[in-house]
């Protein structure tokens, strides 16, 4: 019986898998697929000929290159920021004695049940009014901290005994000597984490890239990429092999730390 049971939890796991893989293996396939063959009916599932030409078709067609260079700045900054601000303020939170720090933990979490998208307006018109349209300014300053990530990254410290900190204050360490050879190093799975999700999200973004910035050279891939499709008409096996672009470089990021993400999140218990 218990052999059953593990063999239909494998079918079961295995048909899970096929499902959720089968729409990007396809992207790749009719990506190197003729126009033909991507939109012949019954679908074609592995192109007669790998049509590598693609790509530079692709490259030629539209700006990809500025599109990858600037998605890639922005997110960098972005998560280089996010790291900086999330571990600062969550070593104060946890480490720190001061007035008022159960109220402004209170207000952390309260903001955390606010929806990005009831503030994006109140943002754009705040950059708006800076006069930082069409900038990369513009794609950086409202996502330079994040409540997630430091109430994450608190949660995290609370786990690390407050014996360090005194040991280092003792031994006449200032606070950012105690956070970048003490702090950082004991927390660099969870760093690691935010790090990864930051810089995905953050390449993954769309909505806000596209209400604050209207010029080609300040796109980022994925604006790139839905411009690209209404711009390319029907050529439907160039905009696979478009998206297969914007997708596969973040999928080597993933595979490359997926252990480091996974060390985090289970030490840490992170929901979502």
């Amino acid at each position: 019986m218990k052999k059953l049971v593990t063999i239909i939890a494998l079918v079961f796991l295995v048909v899970l898998g096929i499902i959720t893989l089968f729409p990007f293996i396809y992207m790749v396939l009719a990506g190197l697929m003729t126009y033909s063959e991507a939109t012949s009916i019954p679908p074609t599932i592995m192109p007669e000929k790998f049509q590598w030409a693609n790509y530079a078709a692709v490259f030629s067609k539209a700006p990809f290159l500025q599109y990858f260079i600037n998605t890639v700045f922005v997110s960098l900054v972005t998560t280089i920021a996010t790291l900086i601000t999330s571990v600062l303020a969550s070593f104060a939170l946890t480490s720190l004695e001061f007035k008022f720090k159960g109220l402004v933990v209170g207000i952390m979490v309260s903001l955390l049940m606010v929806p990005y998208e009831s503030i994006i307006f109140t943002n754009y018109n705040t950059i708006a009014k800076m006069g930082l349209l069409n900038s990369y300014m513009a794609l950086i300053i409202p996502f330079l901290t994040s409540i997630f990530y430091i109430y994450y990254l608190n949660s995290y410290l609370k786990g690390i005994s407050s014996t360090f900190y005194k040991a280092a204050k003792i031994d006449g360490a200032s606070d950012l000597e105690y956070i970048w050879r003490i702090l950082v190093p004991m927390s660099r799975p969870a760093l690691v984490t935010v790090g990864i999700l930051t810089f995905i999200s953050s390449w993954n973004s769309f909505l806000w890239p596209l209400l604050v910035t209207n010029e080609k050279k300040y796109r980022l891939l994925n604006n790139g990429l839905a411009a690209f499709t209404t711009e390319s008409g029907s050529d439907v096996h160039l905009q696979m092999a478009a998206a297969t672009l914007t997708v596969i470089p973040i999928l080597i990021i993933y595979l490359i730390f997926r252990k480091e993400i996974i060390r985090g999140v289970a030490k840490n218990g992170i929901k979502g």
